[in-house]
């Protein structure tokens, strides 16, 4: 394979900066400069990034669900020293999350040691769903209609897979909608060009992982069933 297919599929960096790695020279295969394109035989070749070897044989990848709590980051290191997904998971080496939350959305967040896969599962081609609910005021009905049709913010037209909108009593709405898209912010975006206030956000399916039960805070194993069919997600690619 690839070097840099060899140093995402590790788990050290994401498949962008491995690219990006090799390009300035900081990845070597077997004592040499790498080159871009360079194949490699993960299991005979020895390979440094920044001098560092990189183990990329690995016999089984971690994969874990967490329940993202509100206020905690969703990245390695906060310069502002806020709570990270990390701190809420036992760390192993090549540790990266898939499917980033926003500071203060909630829910269904996957973390794996298969860097490729996370790229993979990221990446719009997939197009692997995500639903989320949002607690909003506003006219929630006549949202969910126009959402149905279609809604156009400043990168695209967003066009949900499903939405519905249920009253919670006190104004407030469920209004829960399933995008197959990643976009920065794109379900708060969306709201707000439906009119809508969003009180909480939380997001309660990540393809076929489920939030279920888990408490906020939480993390569990993915089930067999469930990496097997992200691995048919990541497949279809």
């Amino acid at each position: 394979m690839r070097v840099q297919r060899a140093l995402a599929r590790a788990g050290v960096v994401s498949r962008r900066e491995a690219d990006q790695a090799v390009a300035e020279g900081r990845v070597q295969v077997n004592g040499s400069v790498a080159t871009v394109g360079q194949v490699v035989d993960p299991r005979r070749d020895q390979i440094t990034l920044d001098g560092k070897p990189v183990k990329t044989v690995v016999a089984a990848h971690r994969w874990i669900v967490l329940h993202k709590p509100a206020a905690v980051m969703t990245t390695r290191k906060d310069p502002e020293g806020r709570r990270t997904v990390f701190d809420l998971v036992e760390d192993a080496p090549g540790l990266v999350y898939v499917g980033r939350l926003d500071f203060m959305t909630e829910g269904v967040i996957l973390l794996t040691t298969d860097g490729t896969a996370a790229h993979a599962l990221t990446h719009p081609s997939r197009e692997v769903e995500r639903t989320y609910v949002a607690t909003v005021r506003g006219d929630a009905v006549s949202a969910a209609r126009e959402a149905r049709r279609g809604v156009e913010l400043e990168d695209g037209m967003v066009h949900p897979r499903d939405v519905t909108a249920a009253p919670l009593g006190n104004r407030r709405w469920a209004f829960e909608l399933t995008i197959a898209e990643g976009r920065t912010h794109e379900v708060r975006r969306l709201c707000d060009a439906l009119g809508l206030e969003v009180e909480r956000l939380v997001r309660t399916r990540f393809g076929p992982v489920k939030l279920g039960n888990l408490p906020s805070g939480a993390a569990r194993a993915l089930t067999r069933a469930e990496q097997d069919i992200l691995e048919a997600l990541i497949a279809s690619g």
